[in-house]
C-alpha cells in the first residue's frame, strides 16, 4: 500500500477539468485508489464521487494506492496532482 498526502494549490480546487482528467488516470491502473478530503472518501475512478470531496485551495488531499501495480499508480498519481491542482 502507498499512502500520500498533496494540499490543493489551485484556486478553484477539484474542478470539472482536472478532477475528470484525474478520473482518467486512475482508471488506467487497476489498483484500488481512494482519495479523503474533509472527512469524505471517493473512490479516484469515479468523477462523481471525486467531485463530491469538495476539495479546495488549501486543503490536504490523502490518496492511499493498494494493488499490483501501485508504485507506478502513486507516482502517476502525485505527478498529476502537483502538475495540474
Amino acid at each position: 500500500m502507498k499512502q500520500f498526502e498533496y494540499v490543493i494549490t489551485d484556486e478553484l480546487g477539484i474542478h470539472a477539468r482536472p478532477g475528470g482528467d484525474l478520473v482518467k488516470i486512475a482508471k488506467g491502473f487497476s489498483s484500488t485508489i481512494k482519495l479523503e478530503c474533509n472527512g469524505k472518501s471517493a473512490d479516484a475512478k469515479r468523477l462523481i464521487a471525486v467531485m463530491s470531496l469538495g476539495a479546495k485551495q488549501g486543503h490536504a488531499l490523502s490518496v492511499t494506492v493498494e494493488g499490483e501495480d501501485e508504485e507506478s499508480a502513486s507516482t502517476a498519481l502525485s505527478d498529476f496532482l502537483k502538475n495540474n491542482l
